[in-house]
């Protein structure tokens, strides 16, 4: 298996263990394809779910500009109730779980139906 793979595996497992979701595959294969090289960067590969700036970050770099999802105070709703989700307590929230919860939350999957 790649790393890829192996990254691929492990976000596999923190849905279903974390977050008590079981995943569709192929949507997380290919969320996590679109986070690029950051899967491979310790600290860009999580997101700190108690740094505002971050979650400012990831609200318009992903929702706002990968999703096209319009402004709203829906948005900010929306990645706090996937880091509920995820667990606030836990320490390391990988970005490609995080995204795959927002693109599930916001009925965005056509996005990478291509």
């Amino acid at each position: 298996m790649s790393k890829r793979d192996d990254l691929i595996a492990k976000y596999a497992d923190d849905l279903k263990t974390k977050c008590k979701i079981n995943p569709d595959m192929d949507l997380l294969t290919k969320v996590t394809i679109g986070c690029g090289p950051a899967i491979y960067n310790a600290d860009a590969a999580t997101v700190a779910g108690s740094d505002a700036s971050e979650l400012e970050t990831v609200k318009n770099n992903f929702l706002i500009k990968k999703l096209g999802l319009a402004d709203s105070a829906a948005l900010m709703e929306g990645i706090n109730a996937a880091i509920d989700t995820y667990g606030r307590s836990e320490r390391s929230k990988f970005r490609a779980v995080l995204y795959y919860m927002l693109v599930k939350h916001f009925g965005k999957e056509a996005v990478y139906a291509k």
